[in-house]
């Protein structure tokens, strides 16, 4: 069996700094640390950084007054900022930094007098930290249908931002509907988009030209990791969606000569070898990368943290 490895893959610079966020912090100031929500959404992590000493929590109220308390890759609502600042947390913010840009962008629009509209997945965790980082009212739109359902006058000047986790080629089509209905209408280069969503997303295109089955290592809750399945079934190639090799299905790769590999953005490569060690498992694999962008970003932690170790 061949098997292709898309390149790039895995962990995106956000993730990366996420975790070592939590990794430091244990390292500073000893455990238990709290993080509210999962840092990225990824079992395998979460389970890792419990075992180094995280606390994993929903609501701040789990966390002792004056414990440290680290936010997640995906971005917090002003209202836990406020919440977390009455009880006292000492409070390392994990947002990935293109989060952040997109909780900037929306509240400067706002500021110069723009209804702003948001592209994105209603309940997915960055969307509510930025619906609850821009202090006016937030119209979301999931799909180019919603565009037509806006209660907004055509001329009405008006903005938009997007989920990080979206790419060019799922949000061009809702942006080219909401430039056509609006006349006054502004909104954020398309290079501000997310470049591991965008560089993940092209990668698995190309694989799927080479492979008969694709094998996407993620979580189920991972936005990312779904959209690269979804992506393989949209041009025809089987794809499925697993955490790790113990959820492989031997059906799934019955008869394929090529089998491509890809990972979400929160997804680690320790799962990508442990979905490796399971299909040779079934018989004799060889392995290779194909050609792909090489991803050199890199994201600064905050200061308070720049001098600790990582933990061990």
């Amino acid at each position: 069996m061949q098997v292709i490895l898309a390149q790039p893959r895995g962990f995106c610079a956000g993730v990366v700094r996420a975790i070592e966020i939590v990794e430091r912090a244990l390292q500073k100031f000893g455990a238990p640390v709290y993080v509210r929500h999962e840092i990225v959404h990824n079992r395998h992590v979460v389970e890792s950084l419990k075992a180094k000493g995280a606390v994993f929590i929903e609501e701040l109220s789990e966390a002792p007054a004056g414990a440290v308390t680290i936010f997640s890759a995906h971005g917090v609502a002003k209202a836990v900022e406020q919440e977390a600042e009455e009880r006292g947390l000492k409070v390392l913010n994990a947002t990935c930094p293109l989060v952040t840009k997109v909780h900037i962008q929306g509240k400067n629009y706002l500021a110069n007098g723009r209804q702003v509209i948001l592209i994105g997945h209603a309940g997915h965790p960055e969307i509510l930290g930025t619906m609850g980082q821009i202090d006016g009212p937030v119209h979301l739109v999931q799909t180019e249908d919603d565009v037509e359902q806006l209660g907004l006058k055509v001329d009405e000047p008006v903005s938009y931002v997007t989920q990080t986790t979206l790419s060019v080629d799922e949000t061009k089509g809702i942006i080219g509907k909401l430039q056509n209905r609006f006349t006054n209408i502004v909104g954020p280069d398309t290079k501000d988009i997310c470049y591991a969503t965008q560089n993940r997303q092209t990668s698995v295109r190309g694989l799927c030209e080479r492979a008969d089955v694709l094998l996407v290592v993620g979580a189920p809750n991972s936005s990312n990791s779904n959209r690269l399945r979804e992506i393989g079934e949209e041009v025809g190639v089987p794809s499925y969606l697993l955490a790790d090799g113990s959820e492989l299905n031997p059906e799934w790769v019955k008869g394929a000569n090529t089998v491509g590999i890809t990972a979400g953005a929160s997804a680690p490569e320790s799962m990508v070898e442990n979905v490796i060690d399971a299909l040779r498992r079934l018989g004799p694999v060889d392995v290779s990368v194909m050609d792909g962008i090489e991803e050199t970003i890199q994201f600064r932690l905050p200061a308070e943290l720049i001098e600790a170790a990582p933990a061990a």
